[in-house]
């Protein structure tokens, strides 16, 4: 019997807020750290999925892709804050 290890890369934008913009940022600035923090530390063997804009449909993805991805993300996302 096999296991299915899995993790799951998505938009995690859909929560609504009351608080500022920069408020917002630093939010998501921590979630994107968490997720790429996941992604480094998963085991070989395991699966990414990565979920489609708009959708609820996720797809295979390549872990190392995933994880650069995730990383251009939190640098752009840590510029933009630095710029407010």
């Amino acid at each position: 019997m096999s296991t299915k290890n899995t993790l799951y890369a998505g938009n995690t934008s859909q929560v609504e807020s009351q608080s500022s913009p920069k408020e917002e940022l630093s939010k998501k600035i921590k979630e994107q750290k968490i997720l790429v923090d996941e992604l480094s530390n998963l085991k070989k063997n395991r699966r990414v999925y990565v979920q489609q804009p708009n959708s609820n449909i996720f797809f295979l993805s390549d872990k190392r892709e995933t994880l650069n991805t995730s990383k251009k993300t939190l640098d752009v996302m840590r510029k933009d804050y630095q710029d407010m």
